[in-house]
């Protein structure tokens, strides 16, 4: 089970970024630079990170690449020295039962707290067999489920799914990713429904509407739920403006009083920023890319490279990126990247 103090943490809601993956021009891992994301998005004031995720490249588990294991020890090692014992080491697990497993055995002897457990290889198994994969896992790692959207690899879950994964004893959170509301709220509503409510966090991974999951008290016919924090490739990104954003959404929600005009302002204006970043003019082809860039405008990486040479920016990409830069000044956090990035590249 997860530990208590680091369960409550979790319940509480955290800024929670998807950690990119710093390569140099040969598209080797770039130590220094690696490490230095990690620094940021302790010091932005996140509760944690997520390795070896979506955002990370799911090719570092190519053994041509070899990634994996060595990518997860240096974030581990920087959140074991660096970071405050609230801090929350999240690994991406992925693949059929066995790989999943190995995975997470080598994140949990790593120090990796919780296993962020995608399901998007097992795309053709049943609900059972699924179930029986999640427990599984389980047994080696506390879990978070994750909802992937499709558009990048993910698969439907219904709510029998949903709702059968909740009472697993050993989950402590869902990634809700869909980007899709219908699908967004199977999920509320499984859990809320579930014996587990108020054990089991819900994130949002809704790049698209994060400001509105955060804002919502979602009463579907049964207990309420609300999605506590975001576990986001978004929140890669200018992440001190997103501590915030969940703190002001937080004390919105808990306040009672009508939402303020200018929150749901900024939803759509982080909404119009998500678009460029995330390439949804593209289909999200240059998702991964986009974020590389806007941390490269900031220093913190040397180039966009992924290890996928043809993954990159799609055409106009840039431009909108620049836009919603230049519109949008007050979501950045340039001036607290510029303050701290030769402490943070040490």
């Amino acid at each position: 089970m997860l530990p208590p103090l680091l369960h409550q943490h979790l319940l509480q809601g955290q800024v929670i970024p998807a950690h990119p993956l710093a390569l140099d021009e040969n598209r080797r891992l770039d130590e220094r630079r690696q490490q230095a994301l990690t620094r940021y998005y302790i010091a932005a004031g996140a509760g944690g990170v997520a390795v070896g995720v979506h955002t990370t490249q799911f090719a570092i588990r190519d053994p041509r690449v070899g990634l994996f294991e060595p990518v997860l020890k240096l974030a581990g090692e920087v959140i074991a020295r660096e970071a405050s014992p609230g801090f929350l080491p999240i690994a991406g697990i992925c693949g059929p039962t066995a790989q999943a497993l190995a995975e997470a055995r080598f994140a949990r002897d790593c120090g990796y707290q919780l296993g962020l457990l995608s399901l998007s290889a097992l795309k053709t198994t049943s609900t059972d067999e699924l179930l029986a994969h999640c427990r599984a896992v389980a047994q080696v790692i506390p879990v978070m489920g994750f909802y992937l959207q499709p558009a990048v690899g993910g698969r439907v879950l219904d709510f029998e799914f949903w709702r059968r994964f909740a009472e697993i004893e050993q989950v402590a959170a869902i990634k809700i990713a869909p980007f899709n509301r219908y699908q967004t709220l199977d999920v509320v509503r499984a859990v809320a429904e579930a014996s587990r409510l108020g054990d089991i966090a819900l994130y949002t991974g809704n790049d698209d509407t994060i400001t509105h999951d955060l804002l919502t008290r979602f009463s579907l016919g049964g207990p309420e739920a609300r999605i506590a924090g975001g576990l986001l490739g978004h929140w890669a990104v200018w992440t001190q403006k997103a501590v915030s954003l969940l703190q002001e959404c937080h004390a919105a929600v808990e306040g009672g009083a009508a939402l303020p005009q200018e929150l749901l302002t900024r939803a759509a204006q982080i909404t119009d920023t998500n678009a460029a970043f995330f390439d949804a003019a593209h289909g999200f082809a240059g998702c991964i890319a986009g974020l590389h860039e806007v941390l490269r405008r900031q220093g913190l990486l040397r180039g966009i490279w992924c290890l996928d040479p043809e993954e990159g920016l799609s055409p106009g990409q840039r431009e909108e990126i620049a836009r919603v830069c230049a519109a949008y000044p007050q979501l950045n956090d340039d001036e607290f990247v510029a303050r701290h990035l030769d402490q943070w590249l040490r």
